[in-house]
């Protein structure tokens, strides 16, 4: 199986593997064609490979994965109304942006969404709606935090590894910087996390707010984004950071294959990055809830573009794709978590996991779930956070100092959001 990571550097649009014909992007001359636009990752294979078989009588089902920059190459069709796929992929960090575009896609509460709110979480659900109550997506999957930790060596620096035990060591930021010292200090080739970056995003989805408040005024100046920041400048200046950019794969791959790095937080879906990249690890990763639960990064969804065909067989295809069976089954093969909670007590999520010494991680991340507060995210969200983890990269170089990084972050992403028409 090639994996999510592969795909996204091999710089090429590519049909799903192993769906035949259907992906051919040809067209059958007898039936409809449907396109379904995704990134690597983004559904499970085997999920999709079923739904051309289903509706194989109906339409030729014909999935694409786009490697790299998603929206960059999702958005320029839908913008201009033509050379559309009949549903397309949206990526949680892009909802929000794209929330004002309602327009260029089809309101599925006209085809009955409506029906489905009982089905999905709501916060998730409002998430993908408009403020005048326009769904643009039904959810794939949400992204709930939890900690990401190496059993083996954290049993040889001394500390606890079963994840009950870990959890009431460091269950705040604060004693789990404390936990990564006395690491650190009996193991000084380990580091704890891979860069600041990772715990700001994850603190910063804690909070009750993010960059801009529902008054659309910028608050990214505020105590709860200082206190994210000083987690992340923390980490760095006791030098439990290893220092690899978010952007360094290759980097942080061979890190986590010499076993350098006893950490992460993330959501869900990264286990399936560290079993992609550390597969022979098999058995000493562990999920705790630690100081990283309730908090929620990505989650996606499909929507049905305004310009795209056949509006209601494309809402019976995502119907089928996200039911609940096949939500779990996304959880299965692909780590995505269900944004439907009838799925959480099936044998799929509730099945031991063997690369996580067999831990039913489902416990952990629908723990983690349930803590979850929606924050508002405006359309400029994701660019003001970008500007935030640049300068902590600086700070991570040595080229800022943390109040010097922070300074210039609240400025740019002040000026940035002024010109997105934040007040």
């Amino acid at each position: 199986m090639v994996s999510r990571r592969a795909l996204l550097r091999a710089g090429a649009v590519v049909p799903l593997a192993g769906l035949g014909a259907a992906c051919s992007g040809e067209p059958a001359e007898s039936k409809a064609f449907s396109a379904l636009w995704c990134w690597p990752g983004g559904l499970s294979e085997k999920v999709v490979a079923d739904a051309v078989t289903t509706y194989a009588s109906r339409t030729d089902l014909s999935p694409r994965i786009f490697d790299g920059d998603y929206l960059s190459q999702m958005w320029p069709p839908l913008e201009k109304g033509s050379g559309v796929p009949a549903i397309a992929g949206i990526k949680g960090e892009d909802i929000a942006s794209l929330l004002p575009r309602a327009d260029r896609f089809v309101d599925l509460n006209s085809l009955g969404a409506q029906d489905l709110a009982d089905t999905y979480l709501g916060w998730k659900m409002q998430q993908g709606s408009t403020i005048d109550g326009q769904q643009i997506g039904l959810p794939i999957d949400i992204g709930p935090t939890a900690m990401f930790y190496r059993s083996d060596i954290f049993g040889r620096a001394g500390l606890p590894t079963e994840p009950d035990a870990v959890t009431a060591l460091m269950p705040t930021w604060d004693k789990y910087l404390d936990a990564g010292e006395k690491l650190h200090k009996a193991l000084p080739d380990v580091h704890w996390l891979r860069n600041g970056a990772e715990i700001f995003s994850t603190a910063i989805g804690q909070a009750r707010q993010r960059f801009v408040d529902e008054s659309n005024h910028f608050v990214g100046d505020q105590q709860h984004v200082r206190d994210a920041w000083q987690i992340a400048v923390e980490l760095i200046e006791r030098g439990l950071s290893a220092g690899i950019s978010p952007d360094e794969h290759d980097k942080w791959a061979a890190a986590l294959t010499a076993g350098k790095l006893a950490t992460e937080t993330g959501a869900a879906w990264h286990s399936a990055d560290i079993e992609e990249d550390a597969p022979a690890q098999i058995g000493l990763w562990r999920v705790a809830a630690g100081p990283a639960a309730g908090a929620n990064t990505g989650g996606s969804f499909l929507a049905i573009p305004a310009a795209g065909a056949d509006h209601e067989l494309s809402f019976e295809i995502i119907k089928w794709l996200l039911s609940v069976d096949n939500q779990a089954r996304n959880f299965t093969d692909a780590a995505l978590f269900p944004a439907a909670p009838a799925a959480y007590t099936m044998p799929a999520l509730t099945e031991p996991d063997p690369y996580f010494g067999g831990q039913v991680t489902v416990g952990v991340f629908g723990a983690s779930a349930e803590k979850l507060q929606r924050a508002y995210e405006a359309p400029s969200d994701a660019g003001i956070e970008k500007l935030y983890l640049k300068e902590l990269d600086a700070v991570e170089k040595g080229s800022r100092t943390g109040d010097q990084g922070w300074a210039a972050a609240v400025t740019a992403a002040r000026t940035y959001a002024a010109s997105q028409g934040v007040n």
